[in-house]
């Protein structure tokens, strides 16, 4: 291994661009934020070092049996979230990264591409929810928080984002822009007129400091390895790994299984599927490649651990073998949760699909399995398994792989062609994750507010009976928009209990399940009223107080208060049924 001459961020880059550079298969995916990116750019403008690299030379011949990726430059996170395989001519050998590929990813993003991060709370499949943004500097002003550590402002803005209000000046420069600069003197200037702002110090100097950062310092030192032996190769890599943003075995599994399985890609493989659970056929979900590779192991019938001692030519043949089954098993699976309601939004546990995969892989189940008159009864009973889980706080979490194989040891020895959920759950109990509740969980639960992240599961729990293929919304009995002090002043309410209504609007008594055309014609009606309307038959309208424990509905919101305890109670009782809890000794809040 030696050192090498140190380069310029555009020499480096350029070399990237020429394809002389690219990653070996046991590369992590890119992980690095929009943040970490300006940070990186931040340290070049002020001469920070940014560590050295680590590069591999392959040989023709070592080169015909690896796979190798290009690097990223328009990252997005639904569409392209991944490097594209990089194709080799014949006889050819390359330089691969072994460290420093999330650097030079960055950097090559921040200089030619794009960043493309889903909008917090959008939905997965908006055409909006992924702007297209680029990294900007702003060339006028400091960074409005200079205590976070940064001296420059750079953001990553949509182009529009970035443009002038009318009459300003133009202050954010497209980083990528600087390589256009013919030289870091008149070439500014000449761009601070166009751009209408005054050459003072400040604008100059940030600019300068960019055009330095890229073009004319060199601070990108790197190694170079060119022992050809791959497990050398191998141990170097995860020793230059072992800082930073973690590398997961799940990546060096993947990795692994890219270059021993024999006719199958499985970066390809993973890739795909993830997309394909995720957003087709109507879903909507975030399940990770984590989530997927564990499944593998466990419908390959071998150790579910993420551990390099797992990771055998053996073991990955089984799992490549199995691989037409553990896709199967994960679509029908994904779209069996669709069923039972859930999405990316409240499905709490991703890792509740492994052993429903697995289960309807043991059983064989096809398509019709998912909405078939005589499997009705099982899918209830997974469903109500399922529900129960994800309710329970701290089942999915710590001691995850031991909790998978004693799962997968009930099921494997079933022979009730059912679900069994008796023998699932004792087996659950035996290491500490029992599905049942005290009181205390109970008066939690009862405590989860609007848009919780069980909120759903609990309501699903507490009315079975609604048909969750279809949409169906969280909804406020009493509207929420109703419940402002002025509102409540103007209904009649006294002063002295308006913090009691407002404290209690969005809480699960005052919640329900409602359809969603049912729910957008509702919009802020008095239930009262609205169920009138929606039931006009006196029998059919009881018949949903009823279920709904909505008993003794108030027309207005003088009663709103008695209404929810009174709720409150009858839902404690019917969770106490339902989850196997102790009933609670009647108190002030829940009348006998």
């Amino acid at each position: 291994m030696s050192f090498q001459t140190a380069r310029t961020v555009e020499e480096m880059l350029t070399t990237v661009h020429k394809r002389e550079y690219l990653m070996p298969a046991i590369q992590r995916e890119f992980v690095w934020s929009a943040d970490q990116i300006t940070k990186l750019v931040d340290s070049l403008m002020r001469g920070y070092p940014v560590g050295s690299f680590l590069l591999w030379e392959v040989s023709p011949e070592t080169a015909k049996t690896y796979t190798f990726y290009e690097f990223l430059t328009n990252y997005h996170e639904r569409d392209k979230p991944h490097a594209d395989r990089a194709t080799l001519p014949h006889g050819s050998g390359t330089t691969a990264v072994l460290d420093g590929q999330q650097r030079l990813t960055s950097l090559n993003i921040a200089l030619y591409g794009s960043f493309a991060e889903k909008k917090k709370y959008a939905w997965w499949n908006s055409p909006d929810a992924f702007p297209v943004k680029r990294l900007y500097l702003n060339l006028v002003d400091a960074p409005e928080d200079e205590e976070l550590g940064a001296k420059y402002d750079l953001r990553f803005l949509t182009d529009d984002g970035a443009a002038p209000e009318q009459g300003e000046p133009h202050k954010w420069f497209r980083v990528g822009a600087v390589l256009d600069l013919a030289n870091g003197g008149p070439a500014i200037m000449q761009e601070l007129e166009r751009r209408s702002i005054p050459p003072s110090s400040e604008a100059y100097q940030r600019l300068y400091d960019l055009y330095e950062a890229v073009r004319v310092h060199k601070p990108m030192n790197y190694f170079l390895v060119t022992d050809q032996d791959p497990d050398k190769v191998l141990e170097i890599f995860v020793r230059v790994n072992s800082g930073g943003t973690t590398l997961s075995y799940s990546d060096l599994l993947m990795s692994m299984a890219t270059n021993q399985w024999k006719e199958l890609d499985a970066r390809e493989e993973v890739r795909s599927l993830v997309g394909e659970i995720n957003g087709n056929a109507g879903r909507q979900f975030s399940f990770s490649k984590d989530t997927v590779l564990k499944t593998a192991l466990t419908i390959a019938a071998v150790d579910v651990k993420f551990k390099v001692t797992n990771f055998t030519q053996a073991n990955m043949a089984k799992v490549e073998a199995a691989w037409p089954q553990t896709r199967s098993a994960l679509l029908r699976a994904a779209t069996l949760l669709q069923t039972f309601g859930y999405n990316e939004r409240n499905l709490t546990a991703n890792s509740v699909i492994t052993p429903i995969a697995y289960y309807l892989h043991l059983r064989g189940a096809e398509d019709t399995y998912l909405d078939s008159t005589a499997d009705a009864a099982d899918r209830l009973a997974l469903q109500r398994w399922v529900t129960r889980s994800l309710v329970k706080r701290g089942v999915w979490g710590s001691g995850l792989d031991t909790l998978l194989t004693r799962i997968r040891d009930v099921l494997s020895a079933n022979t009730t062609g059912s679900f069994p959920v008796a023998a699932v759950e004792e087996a659950m109990a035996a290491v500490g994750k029992s599905l049942t509740f005290d009181n205390s969980e109970i008066d939690e639960l009862l405590n989860l507010k609007y848009a919780g992240q069980r909120t759903f599961s609990v309501l699903s729990v507490l009315y079975p009976g609604l048909d969750l293929s279809k949409v169906f919304h969280e909804d406020h009995i009493f509207p929420k928009s109703r419940f402002t002090k002025k509102k409540l002043a103007a209904a009649g309410i006294p002063l002295d209990r308006i913090d009691d209504y407002l404290a209690a609007v969005n809480l699960l008594p005052n919640l329900q399940l409602l359809a969603g055309t049912a729910n957008i014609e509702k919009q802020n009606t008095l239930p009262g009223d609205w169920i009138g309307a929606a039931f006009p038959s006196e029998e059919k309208r009881a018949t949903y107080l009823s279920e709904n424990d909505l008993d003794g509905l108030p027309l207005g919101m003088e009663e709103f208060t008695a209404f929810f305890e009174q709720r409150k109670q009858r839902m404690r009782e019917r969770l106490i049924s339902t989850l196997g809890a102790t009933p609670a000794i009647p108190g002030p809040e829940a009348p006998a």
